[in-house]
């Protein structure tokens, strides 16, 4: 399992995590809601925790 702090704008944290739940080789267990980072207005972060997806299974 791998975890993952993705950190840009609320609108590239959400295209990346819809690529990620759409790839067909990870599984994503979870997503973490948005947290605003220090000092900023515009930049956030997130958390995800992804798996390898076995492919081959039926």
């Amino acid at each position: 399992m791998l975890k993952v702090r993705l950190m840009g704008t609320k609108n590239d944290i959400a295209w990346f995590q819809k690529i990620l739940q759409r790839h067909s080789k990870i599984e994503v267990m979870e997503l973490s809601e948005l947290y605003s980072n220090k000092g900023t207005s515009k930049y956030y972060r997130a958390y995800a925790e992804i798996e390898k997806s076995n492919v081959n299974k039926k």
